[in-house]
């Protein structure tokens, strides 16, 4: 394998169970991947009971705000997808109410939720992505499809697990493929359509994890091929080689650390007959399921997943750590 490559993150190392208090595991929420979170969110649930952890499983939509800070939590382990989950919403409250969790912060999270403003930090940082439109109405859709033909990518601009992403092959598709995407958002993106292999990078405190090739017998990666097919194909490492190893673990890195990303997520790529890796999106709360792609990298690091789950949990440490530092320079510390 390849140099293990890191980021400026070092990983903070807990050692006992007693030492996390009582955890939150926030599952669930109101987003349309409330099902996949719920599904995410047990898994996680039942890890960290198994490793003698105080945790509770916590759903946003059958409690308010309010209750979660007087239920005496010492920290979170967010495990909600989408909006309210991975686009620093409760990111902030957990912050406003002192409460530690894993994963990135408010501003990372919202970079990275919405692939407009990240892909154009990934231009300005010289980080290679598929070219793409912005789309507010069909009209916009219809140029986008006149510049990058067919067929092309229609996404929101801020969901996740493909929700409202359609592959676009013909004209009369693109109206209703439009409709959907601002059925989500009131801004979509249009991406040129990249033909070849489709690559995910996870990261783990400042660490690349092997990558994993996916296949796919459906049209594209989609929700159902995600979460429901048996027939999609997982390769990891996804590379035959340690030089292309190291080629996708620096950019995820760099596309993480550009985001300003923190703790944990997963970065995804498509790569074309050219050879080069062009960055999608990165997650700052991937899917912890059955069919998940960290836990299937971790696995081939030696990570099960009550390990990744107790690792990834340690993250919400580095966050207290930042926190504190923050709230000393703000105290002239």
């Amino acid at each position: 394998m390849s140099q293990v490559l890191r980021i400026t993150e070092q990983r903070r190392q807990v050692g006992n169970a007693a030492d996390f208090g009582r955890v939150a595991v926030l599952y669930g929420g109101r987003s349309a991947e409330r099902d996949v979170s719920l599904e995410t969110g047990k898994a996680v649930l039942a890890a960290l009971l198994a490793r003698g952890i105080d945790a509770v499983g916590w759903d946003p939509a059958d409690h308010a705000l309010a209750d979660l800070a007087a239920a005496s939590f010492d920290r979170v382990w967010i495990a909600l997808h989408g909006p309210g989950g991975e686009d620093g919403a409760i990111q902030g409250a957990l912050q406003w109410l002192g409460l530690p969790y894993t994963g990135s912060g408010v501003m990372a999270s919202a970079l990275a939720m919405d692939k407009v403003r990240s892909k154009r930090v990934f231009d300005a940082a010289g980080i290679p992505t598929p070219d793409y439109a912005i789309v507010r109405n069909r009209s916009h859709a219809v140029l986008a499809a006149e510049d990058f033909g067919y067929p092309l990518i229609l996404k929101p601009a801020c969901q996740g697990s493909s929700v409202g992403m359609t592959k676009v092959f013909d004209p009369e598709d693109l109206n209703a493929a439009a409709d959907l995407a601002l059925s989500f958002d009131d801004v979509a993106i249009v991406e040129r359509c990249i033909v070849g292999d489709e690559f995910t990078v996870a990261v783990l405190q400042g660490e690349a994890l092997p990558s994993i090739r996916i296949e796919t017998p459906r049209v594209f990666y989609d929700y159902r091929a995600k979460y429901e097919s048996d027939r999609t194909q997982y390769h990891c490492p996804g590379t035959g080689s340690d030089d292309l190893e190291q080629q996708y673990a620096s950019l995820a890195l760099a596309a993480f650390a550009e985001l300003g990303c923190s703790g944990w997520g997963r970065v995804d790529f498509m790569t074309g007959s050219d050879g080069q890796p062009l960055v999608l999106e990165v997650n700052t709360v991937p899917g912890m399921t059955s069919h998940s792609l960290v836990p299937m990298a971790a696995k081939t690091s030696g990570i099960d997943f009550e390990e990744l789950c107790w690792r990834i949990l340690e993250t919400s440490f580095a966050d207290t750590m930042v926190h504190e530092h923050v709230k000393g320079v703000a105290n002239g510390a």
